[in-house]
């Protein structure tokens, strides 16, 4: 019975989502940064997600190339769609495909726009206070005397 179930599910669990590559980028042999380059994606390029691993998607192109792109380079849904969620049969298959709910969860860090740099103004205040936070040389050689540190050169390379 387990297998005939496996069996009949099998074909959804292949199935692929539509995705959208959100800037150019490479398309990776692997899921690691310094992995050989299959292909060059152009923005706003239509691939299929196929597998998670990590921060990493293996897509599939619609010329027939396979790699891996970062996972925050993709929108799902398709060109110009943006992914609604998944509700009750649709959920459940997500997580049988790829072992989460779908739901993505991210940080980033917001930038400041030309306004507010325009308009930036110095605050002695906080630069005394973070000259507080600086260690002295002796301190900082106690603190390294302390963990076992030695110091080390290191050569600068263009």
């Amino acid at each position: 019975m387990r297998i005939l179930t496996l069996l009949l599910l099998a074909p959804v669990l292949c199935l692929a989502e539509p995705a959208t590559v959100l800037r150019a980028t490479e398309l990776k042999k692997e899921p690691a940064t310094d992995a050989p380059t299959v292909a060059s994606l152009a923005e706003s390029a239509a691939v299929d997600a196929l597998e998670r691993k990590g921060g990493w998607t293996r897509v599939k192109t619609g010329e027939g190339a396979e790699g891996w792109v970062k996972m925050l380079l993709l929108r799902y849904g398709g060109p110009g769609a943006a992914k609604q969620g998944d509700s009750g049969v649709a959920q459940l298959l997500s997580v049988a495909r790829t072992g989460t709910s779908g739901t993505q969860v991210t940080t980033g860090v917001r930038g400041l726009d030309a306004e507010q740099l325009a308009n930036a103004r110095p605050n002695p205040a906080e630069l005394k206070k973070m000259e507080g936070y600086a260690a002295s040389k002796d301190g900082a050689a106690l603190f390294a005397a302390g963990g076992k540190l030695e110091p080390q050169r290191v050569e600068y390379r263009n």
